[in-house]
């Protein structure tokens, strides 16, 4: 019944964590330029490196949940990313978050539930 609950929180903590790490890749950068130096900054900063592979782990992911899972069960569970983004913008980033916000994530978690059966 809800056998693609497990892939679709393990996906969406790769791609919360993979935003994470672009937030912290883009926090450390220099202002974008076209010089060669911004690019080498860019290449060597193991925030944005960590980035890349999080997002491909997670693509490899969905590629079998997509492969697996009907589409209108396996899709919607990409939302389940936001909850795992609101606790990093609580825990990570130290963000201010409101009643109303755990409200819509109660609300995807519910929604999220109710797709899987």
């Amino acid at each position: 019944m809800f056998r693609v609950i497990p892939y679709a929180i393990l996906e969406s903590l790769l791609l919360a964590s993979a935003q994470v790490f672009l937030k912290l890749a883009l926090q450390r950068m220099e202002p974008f330029d076209w010089t060669r130096h911004f690019w080498l900054s860019l290449l060597t900063n193991w925030h944005f490196a960590l980035c890349g592979l999080l997002f491909g782990a997670a693509s490899l992911l969905w590629m079998y949940i997509v492969r697996t899972f009907p589409f209108s069960q396996a899709y919607p569970m990409v939302s389940l990313s936001y909850v795992f983004g609101m606790l990093a913008a609580l825990l990570v980033f130290r963000e201010q978050v409101s009643a109303m916000q755990w409200t819509g994530v109660l609300f995807i978690i519910l929604g999220c539930m109710l797709i899987a059966r």
